[in-house]
């Protein structure tokens, strides 16, 4: 029996629909990964699939008592609990059990009974089988492995950002270690050394899981089938993720002829019909017009929203667009060394370093976000910055895109607005629906979008390419690169930056810190 079978999944909103009559299965020891454009609906597949959203029509049946583990990246974790307290609230349930094997001896130390002694012996044969006793091993193992040894075991999780966030989440589900676990983009916020060390634990994992992702090389690494989202539908594939992206494009060569052949045919009824419908032909031709209206449509190849960014340009007359001078960042010590660069006019900068080595931290420094804790960075008179920040952070989630925009720039009308979000790829079926309903991809195109109502000559952007699909990166490279002013950009992507910036800055070579193994 499969540990997940979804039949007949519809599933749509306002005049969108996702998909239809979806049929699949998730089988023990299968690694599946989820691939499609940014709004097809691939998050709201894992909503469904959890229980969280209901389909309009299907069923999703869960193989009985399967443990199931999801990456929920909007988690409500109590105020004030550190990352070590969280980190062990993975393992409640065995605490509890000690807790209760502890009150069992102090019960046999008063009345001296016989079988509160054999209970409180099995619950330590349970904890031992569960290795209790290695616990904390088990997490210092995943700090390390996920990068998070510079967080601080006891920082506040209310304080941490997005991507600290999403990384002990991640620890937390690892530990539990679920017999299916699902992960929603889990490489986001990871730097190269962090994505191997999830590979290995993912390869090595003895359950199944799936995972949605853009990452393609890190989904070749990891997974032996593939739920591709498109056209409405969802098609399951056997195979690495290349292989999988072969049989996709074999099917949908195949699809775009029959759909081009069906037109054909359609097109050459409509003018049977049109020519004899009141001629001698009449009869043939409403046999050929009943004929139309039982035939099964073929869909066409494609029906995916493109996102295309344009960022408004305002001219400056000044040739050192900013001056940075032995700035040191940091919050109580430095991060990093020294650090000193200019930016001249038009030029484009990357800064590259795994998660972690301060990078963030040097662009709020720079932007006079953070004081700095030494030294100075100073833009031209003229600059008229415009800045992308990381976190997918709003003041309230249940606002919709349009609020969001409207809230940001009160004198833009409506049509403008909805114009906007349309090129950037957010559709009228996403436009009116609460931040906290879209997923990560089309929340980022809601940010690049507000980016396009401000005009600047120097562009900041920090991971924007975070949650977007390979079509919307391109989109986004292309805009950069026709923009005439600066830019500064920080990705984790080292293919982002080809024929994009004129140098690049590697901060990990200026981190303070221990570098990861």
């Amino acid at each position: 029996m499969a540990l997940l079978d979804v039949q007949d999944l519809s599933m749509s909103f306002a005049d969108k629909t996702l998909y239809e009559d979806a049929n699949f299965q998730l089988n023990k020891g299968e690694h599946m990964g989820i691939v499609g454009q940014n709004g097809v609906g691939k998050s709201t597949l894992i909503k469904i699939i959890t229980g969280v959203e209901l389909p309009l029509t299907g069923s999703i049946k869960w193989q009985n008592g399967v443990s199931i583990g999801y990456l929920d990246q909007y988690a409500d974790i109590p105020d004030g609990m550190t990352l070590i307290q969280f980190l062990h609230t993975a393992y409640k349930n065995l605490y509890e059990m000690n807790d209760r094997m502890a009150q069992l001896y102090e019960e046999y130390a008063t009345n001296m009974d016989d079988q509160l002694l054999e209970k409180a012996g099995r619950i330590q044969e349970q904890l031992e089988a569960n290795d209790f006793y290695d616990i904390q091993t088990k997490i210092e193992q995943v700090i390390t492995g996920l990068g998070l040894n510079d967080v601080g075991r006891d920082q506040p999780v209310s304080k941490m950002s997005g991507g600290q966030r999403s990384k002990i989440i991640l620890a937390k589900l690892i530990l539990e270690s679920p017999e299916v676990i699902l992960l929603d983009e889990p490489t986001n916020y990871l730097d190269t050394a962090h994505i191997d060390w999830l590979v290995d634990y993912l390869n090595h994992f003895d359950g199944s899981f799936i995972v949605i992702s853009h990452d393609y090389d890190f989904l070749e690494r990891v997974t032996n089938c593939i739920l591709n989202v498109a056209f409405g539908q969802i098609h399951k594939y056997r195979g690495s993720f290349k292989q999988a992206m072969r049989q996709k494009d074999e099917r949908e060569k195949a699809q775009e002829k029959a759909y081009e052949k069906q037109q054909v045919e359609i097109e050459k009824a409509k003018a049977f019909i049109r020519k004899n419908k009141a001629g001698s032909k009449s009869k043939m031709a409403k046999s050929r017009e009943k004929q139309l209206s039982h035939m099964e449509i073929v869909d066409p190849p494609s029906a995916n929203e493109h996102a295309k960014f344009d960022f408004p340009y305002v001219d400056t007359g000044s040739q050192n667009a900013l001056s940075v001078d032995h700035l040191s960042v940091g919050y109580t010590k430095p991060l990093l060394q020294p650090v000193t660069f200019s930016v001249t006019t038009d030029q484009k900068i990357g800064l590259q370093g795994f998660n972690g080595v301060g990078k963030s931290t040097l662009i709020k420094s720079i932007l006079g976000m953070l004081k700095p804790l030494g030294g100075e960075a100073e833009f031209s008179p003229s600059a008229k910055v415009n800045y992308f920040s990381q976190d997918l952070v709003w003041s309230n989630p249940q606002m919709t895109p349009m609020q969001i925009v409207q809230e940001r720039f009160p004198k833009l009308e409506q049509r403008e607005i909805r114009t906007k979000l349309a090129k950037c790829g957010i559709g009228p079926d996403n436009v009116a629906k609460p931040m906290n309903d879209l997923s990560g991809g089309e929340q980022t195109k809601v940010k690049l979008a507000m980016m396009e109502f401000v005009p600047s000559n120097f562009l900041i952007m920090d991971e924007p390419t975070n949650h977007l699909d390979d079509e919307t990166k391109d989109a986004l490279k292309r805009a950069i690169n026709k923009f005439p002013g600066n830019a500064i950009i920080v990705s984790h992507e080292a293919s982002f930056y080809q024929n994009l910036v004129d140098k690049v800055i590697d901060v990990e070579k200026l981190s303070l810190r221990a570098q990861p193994k």
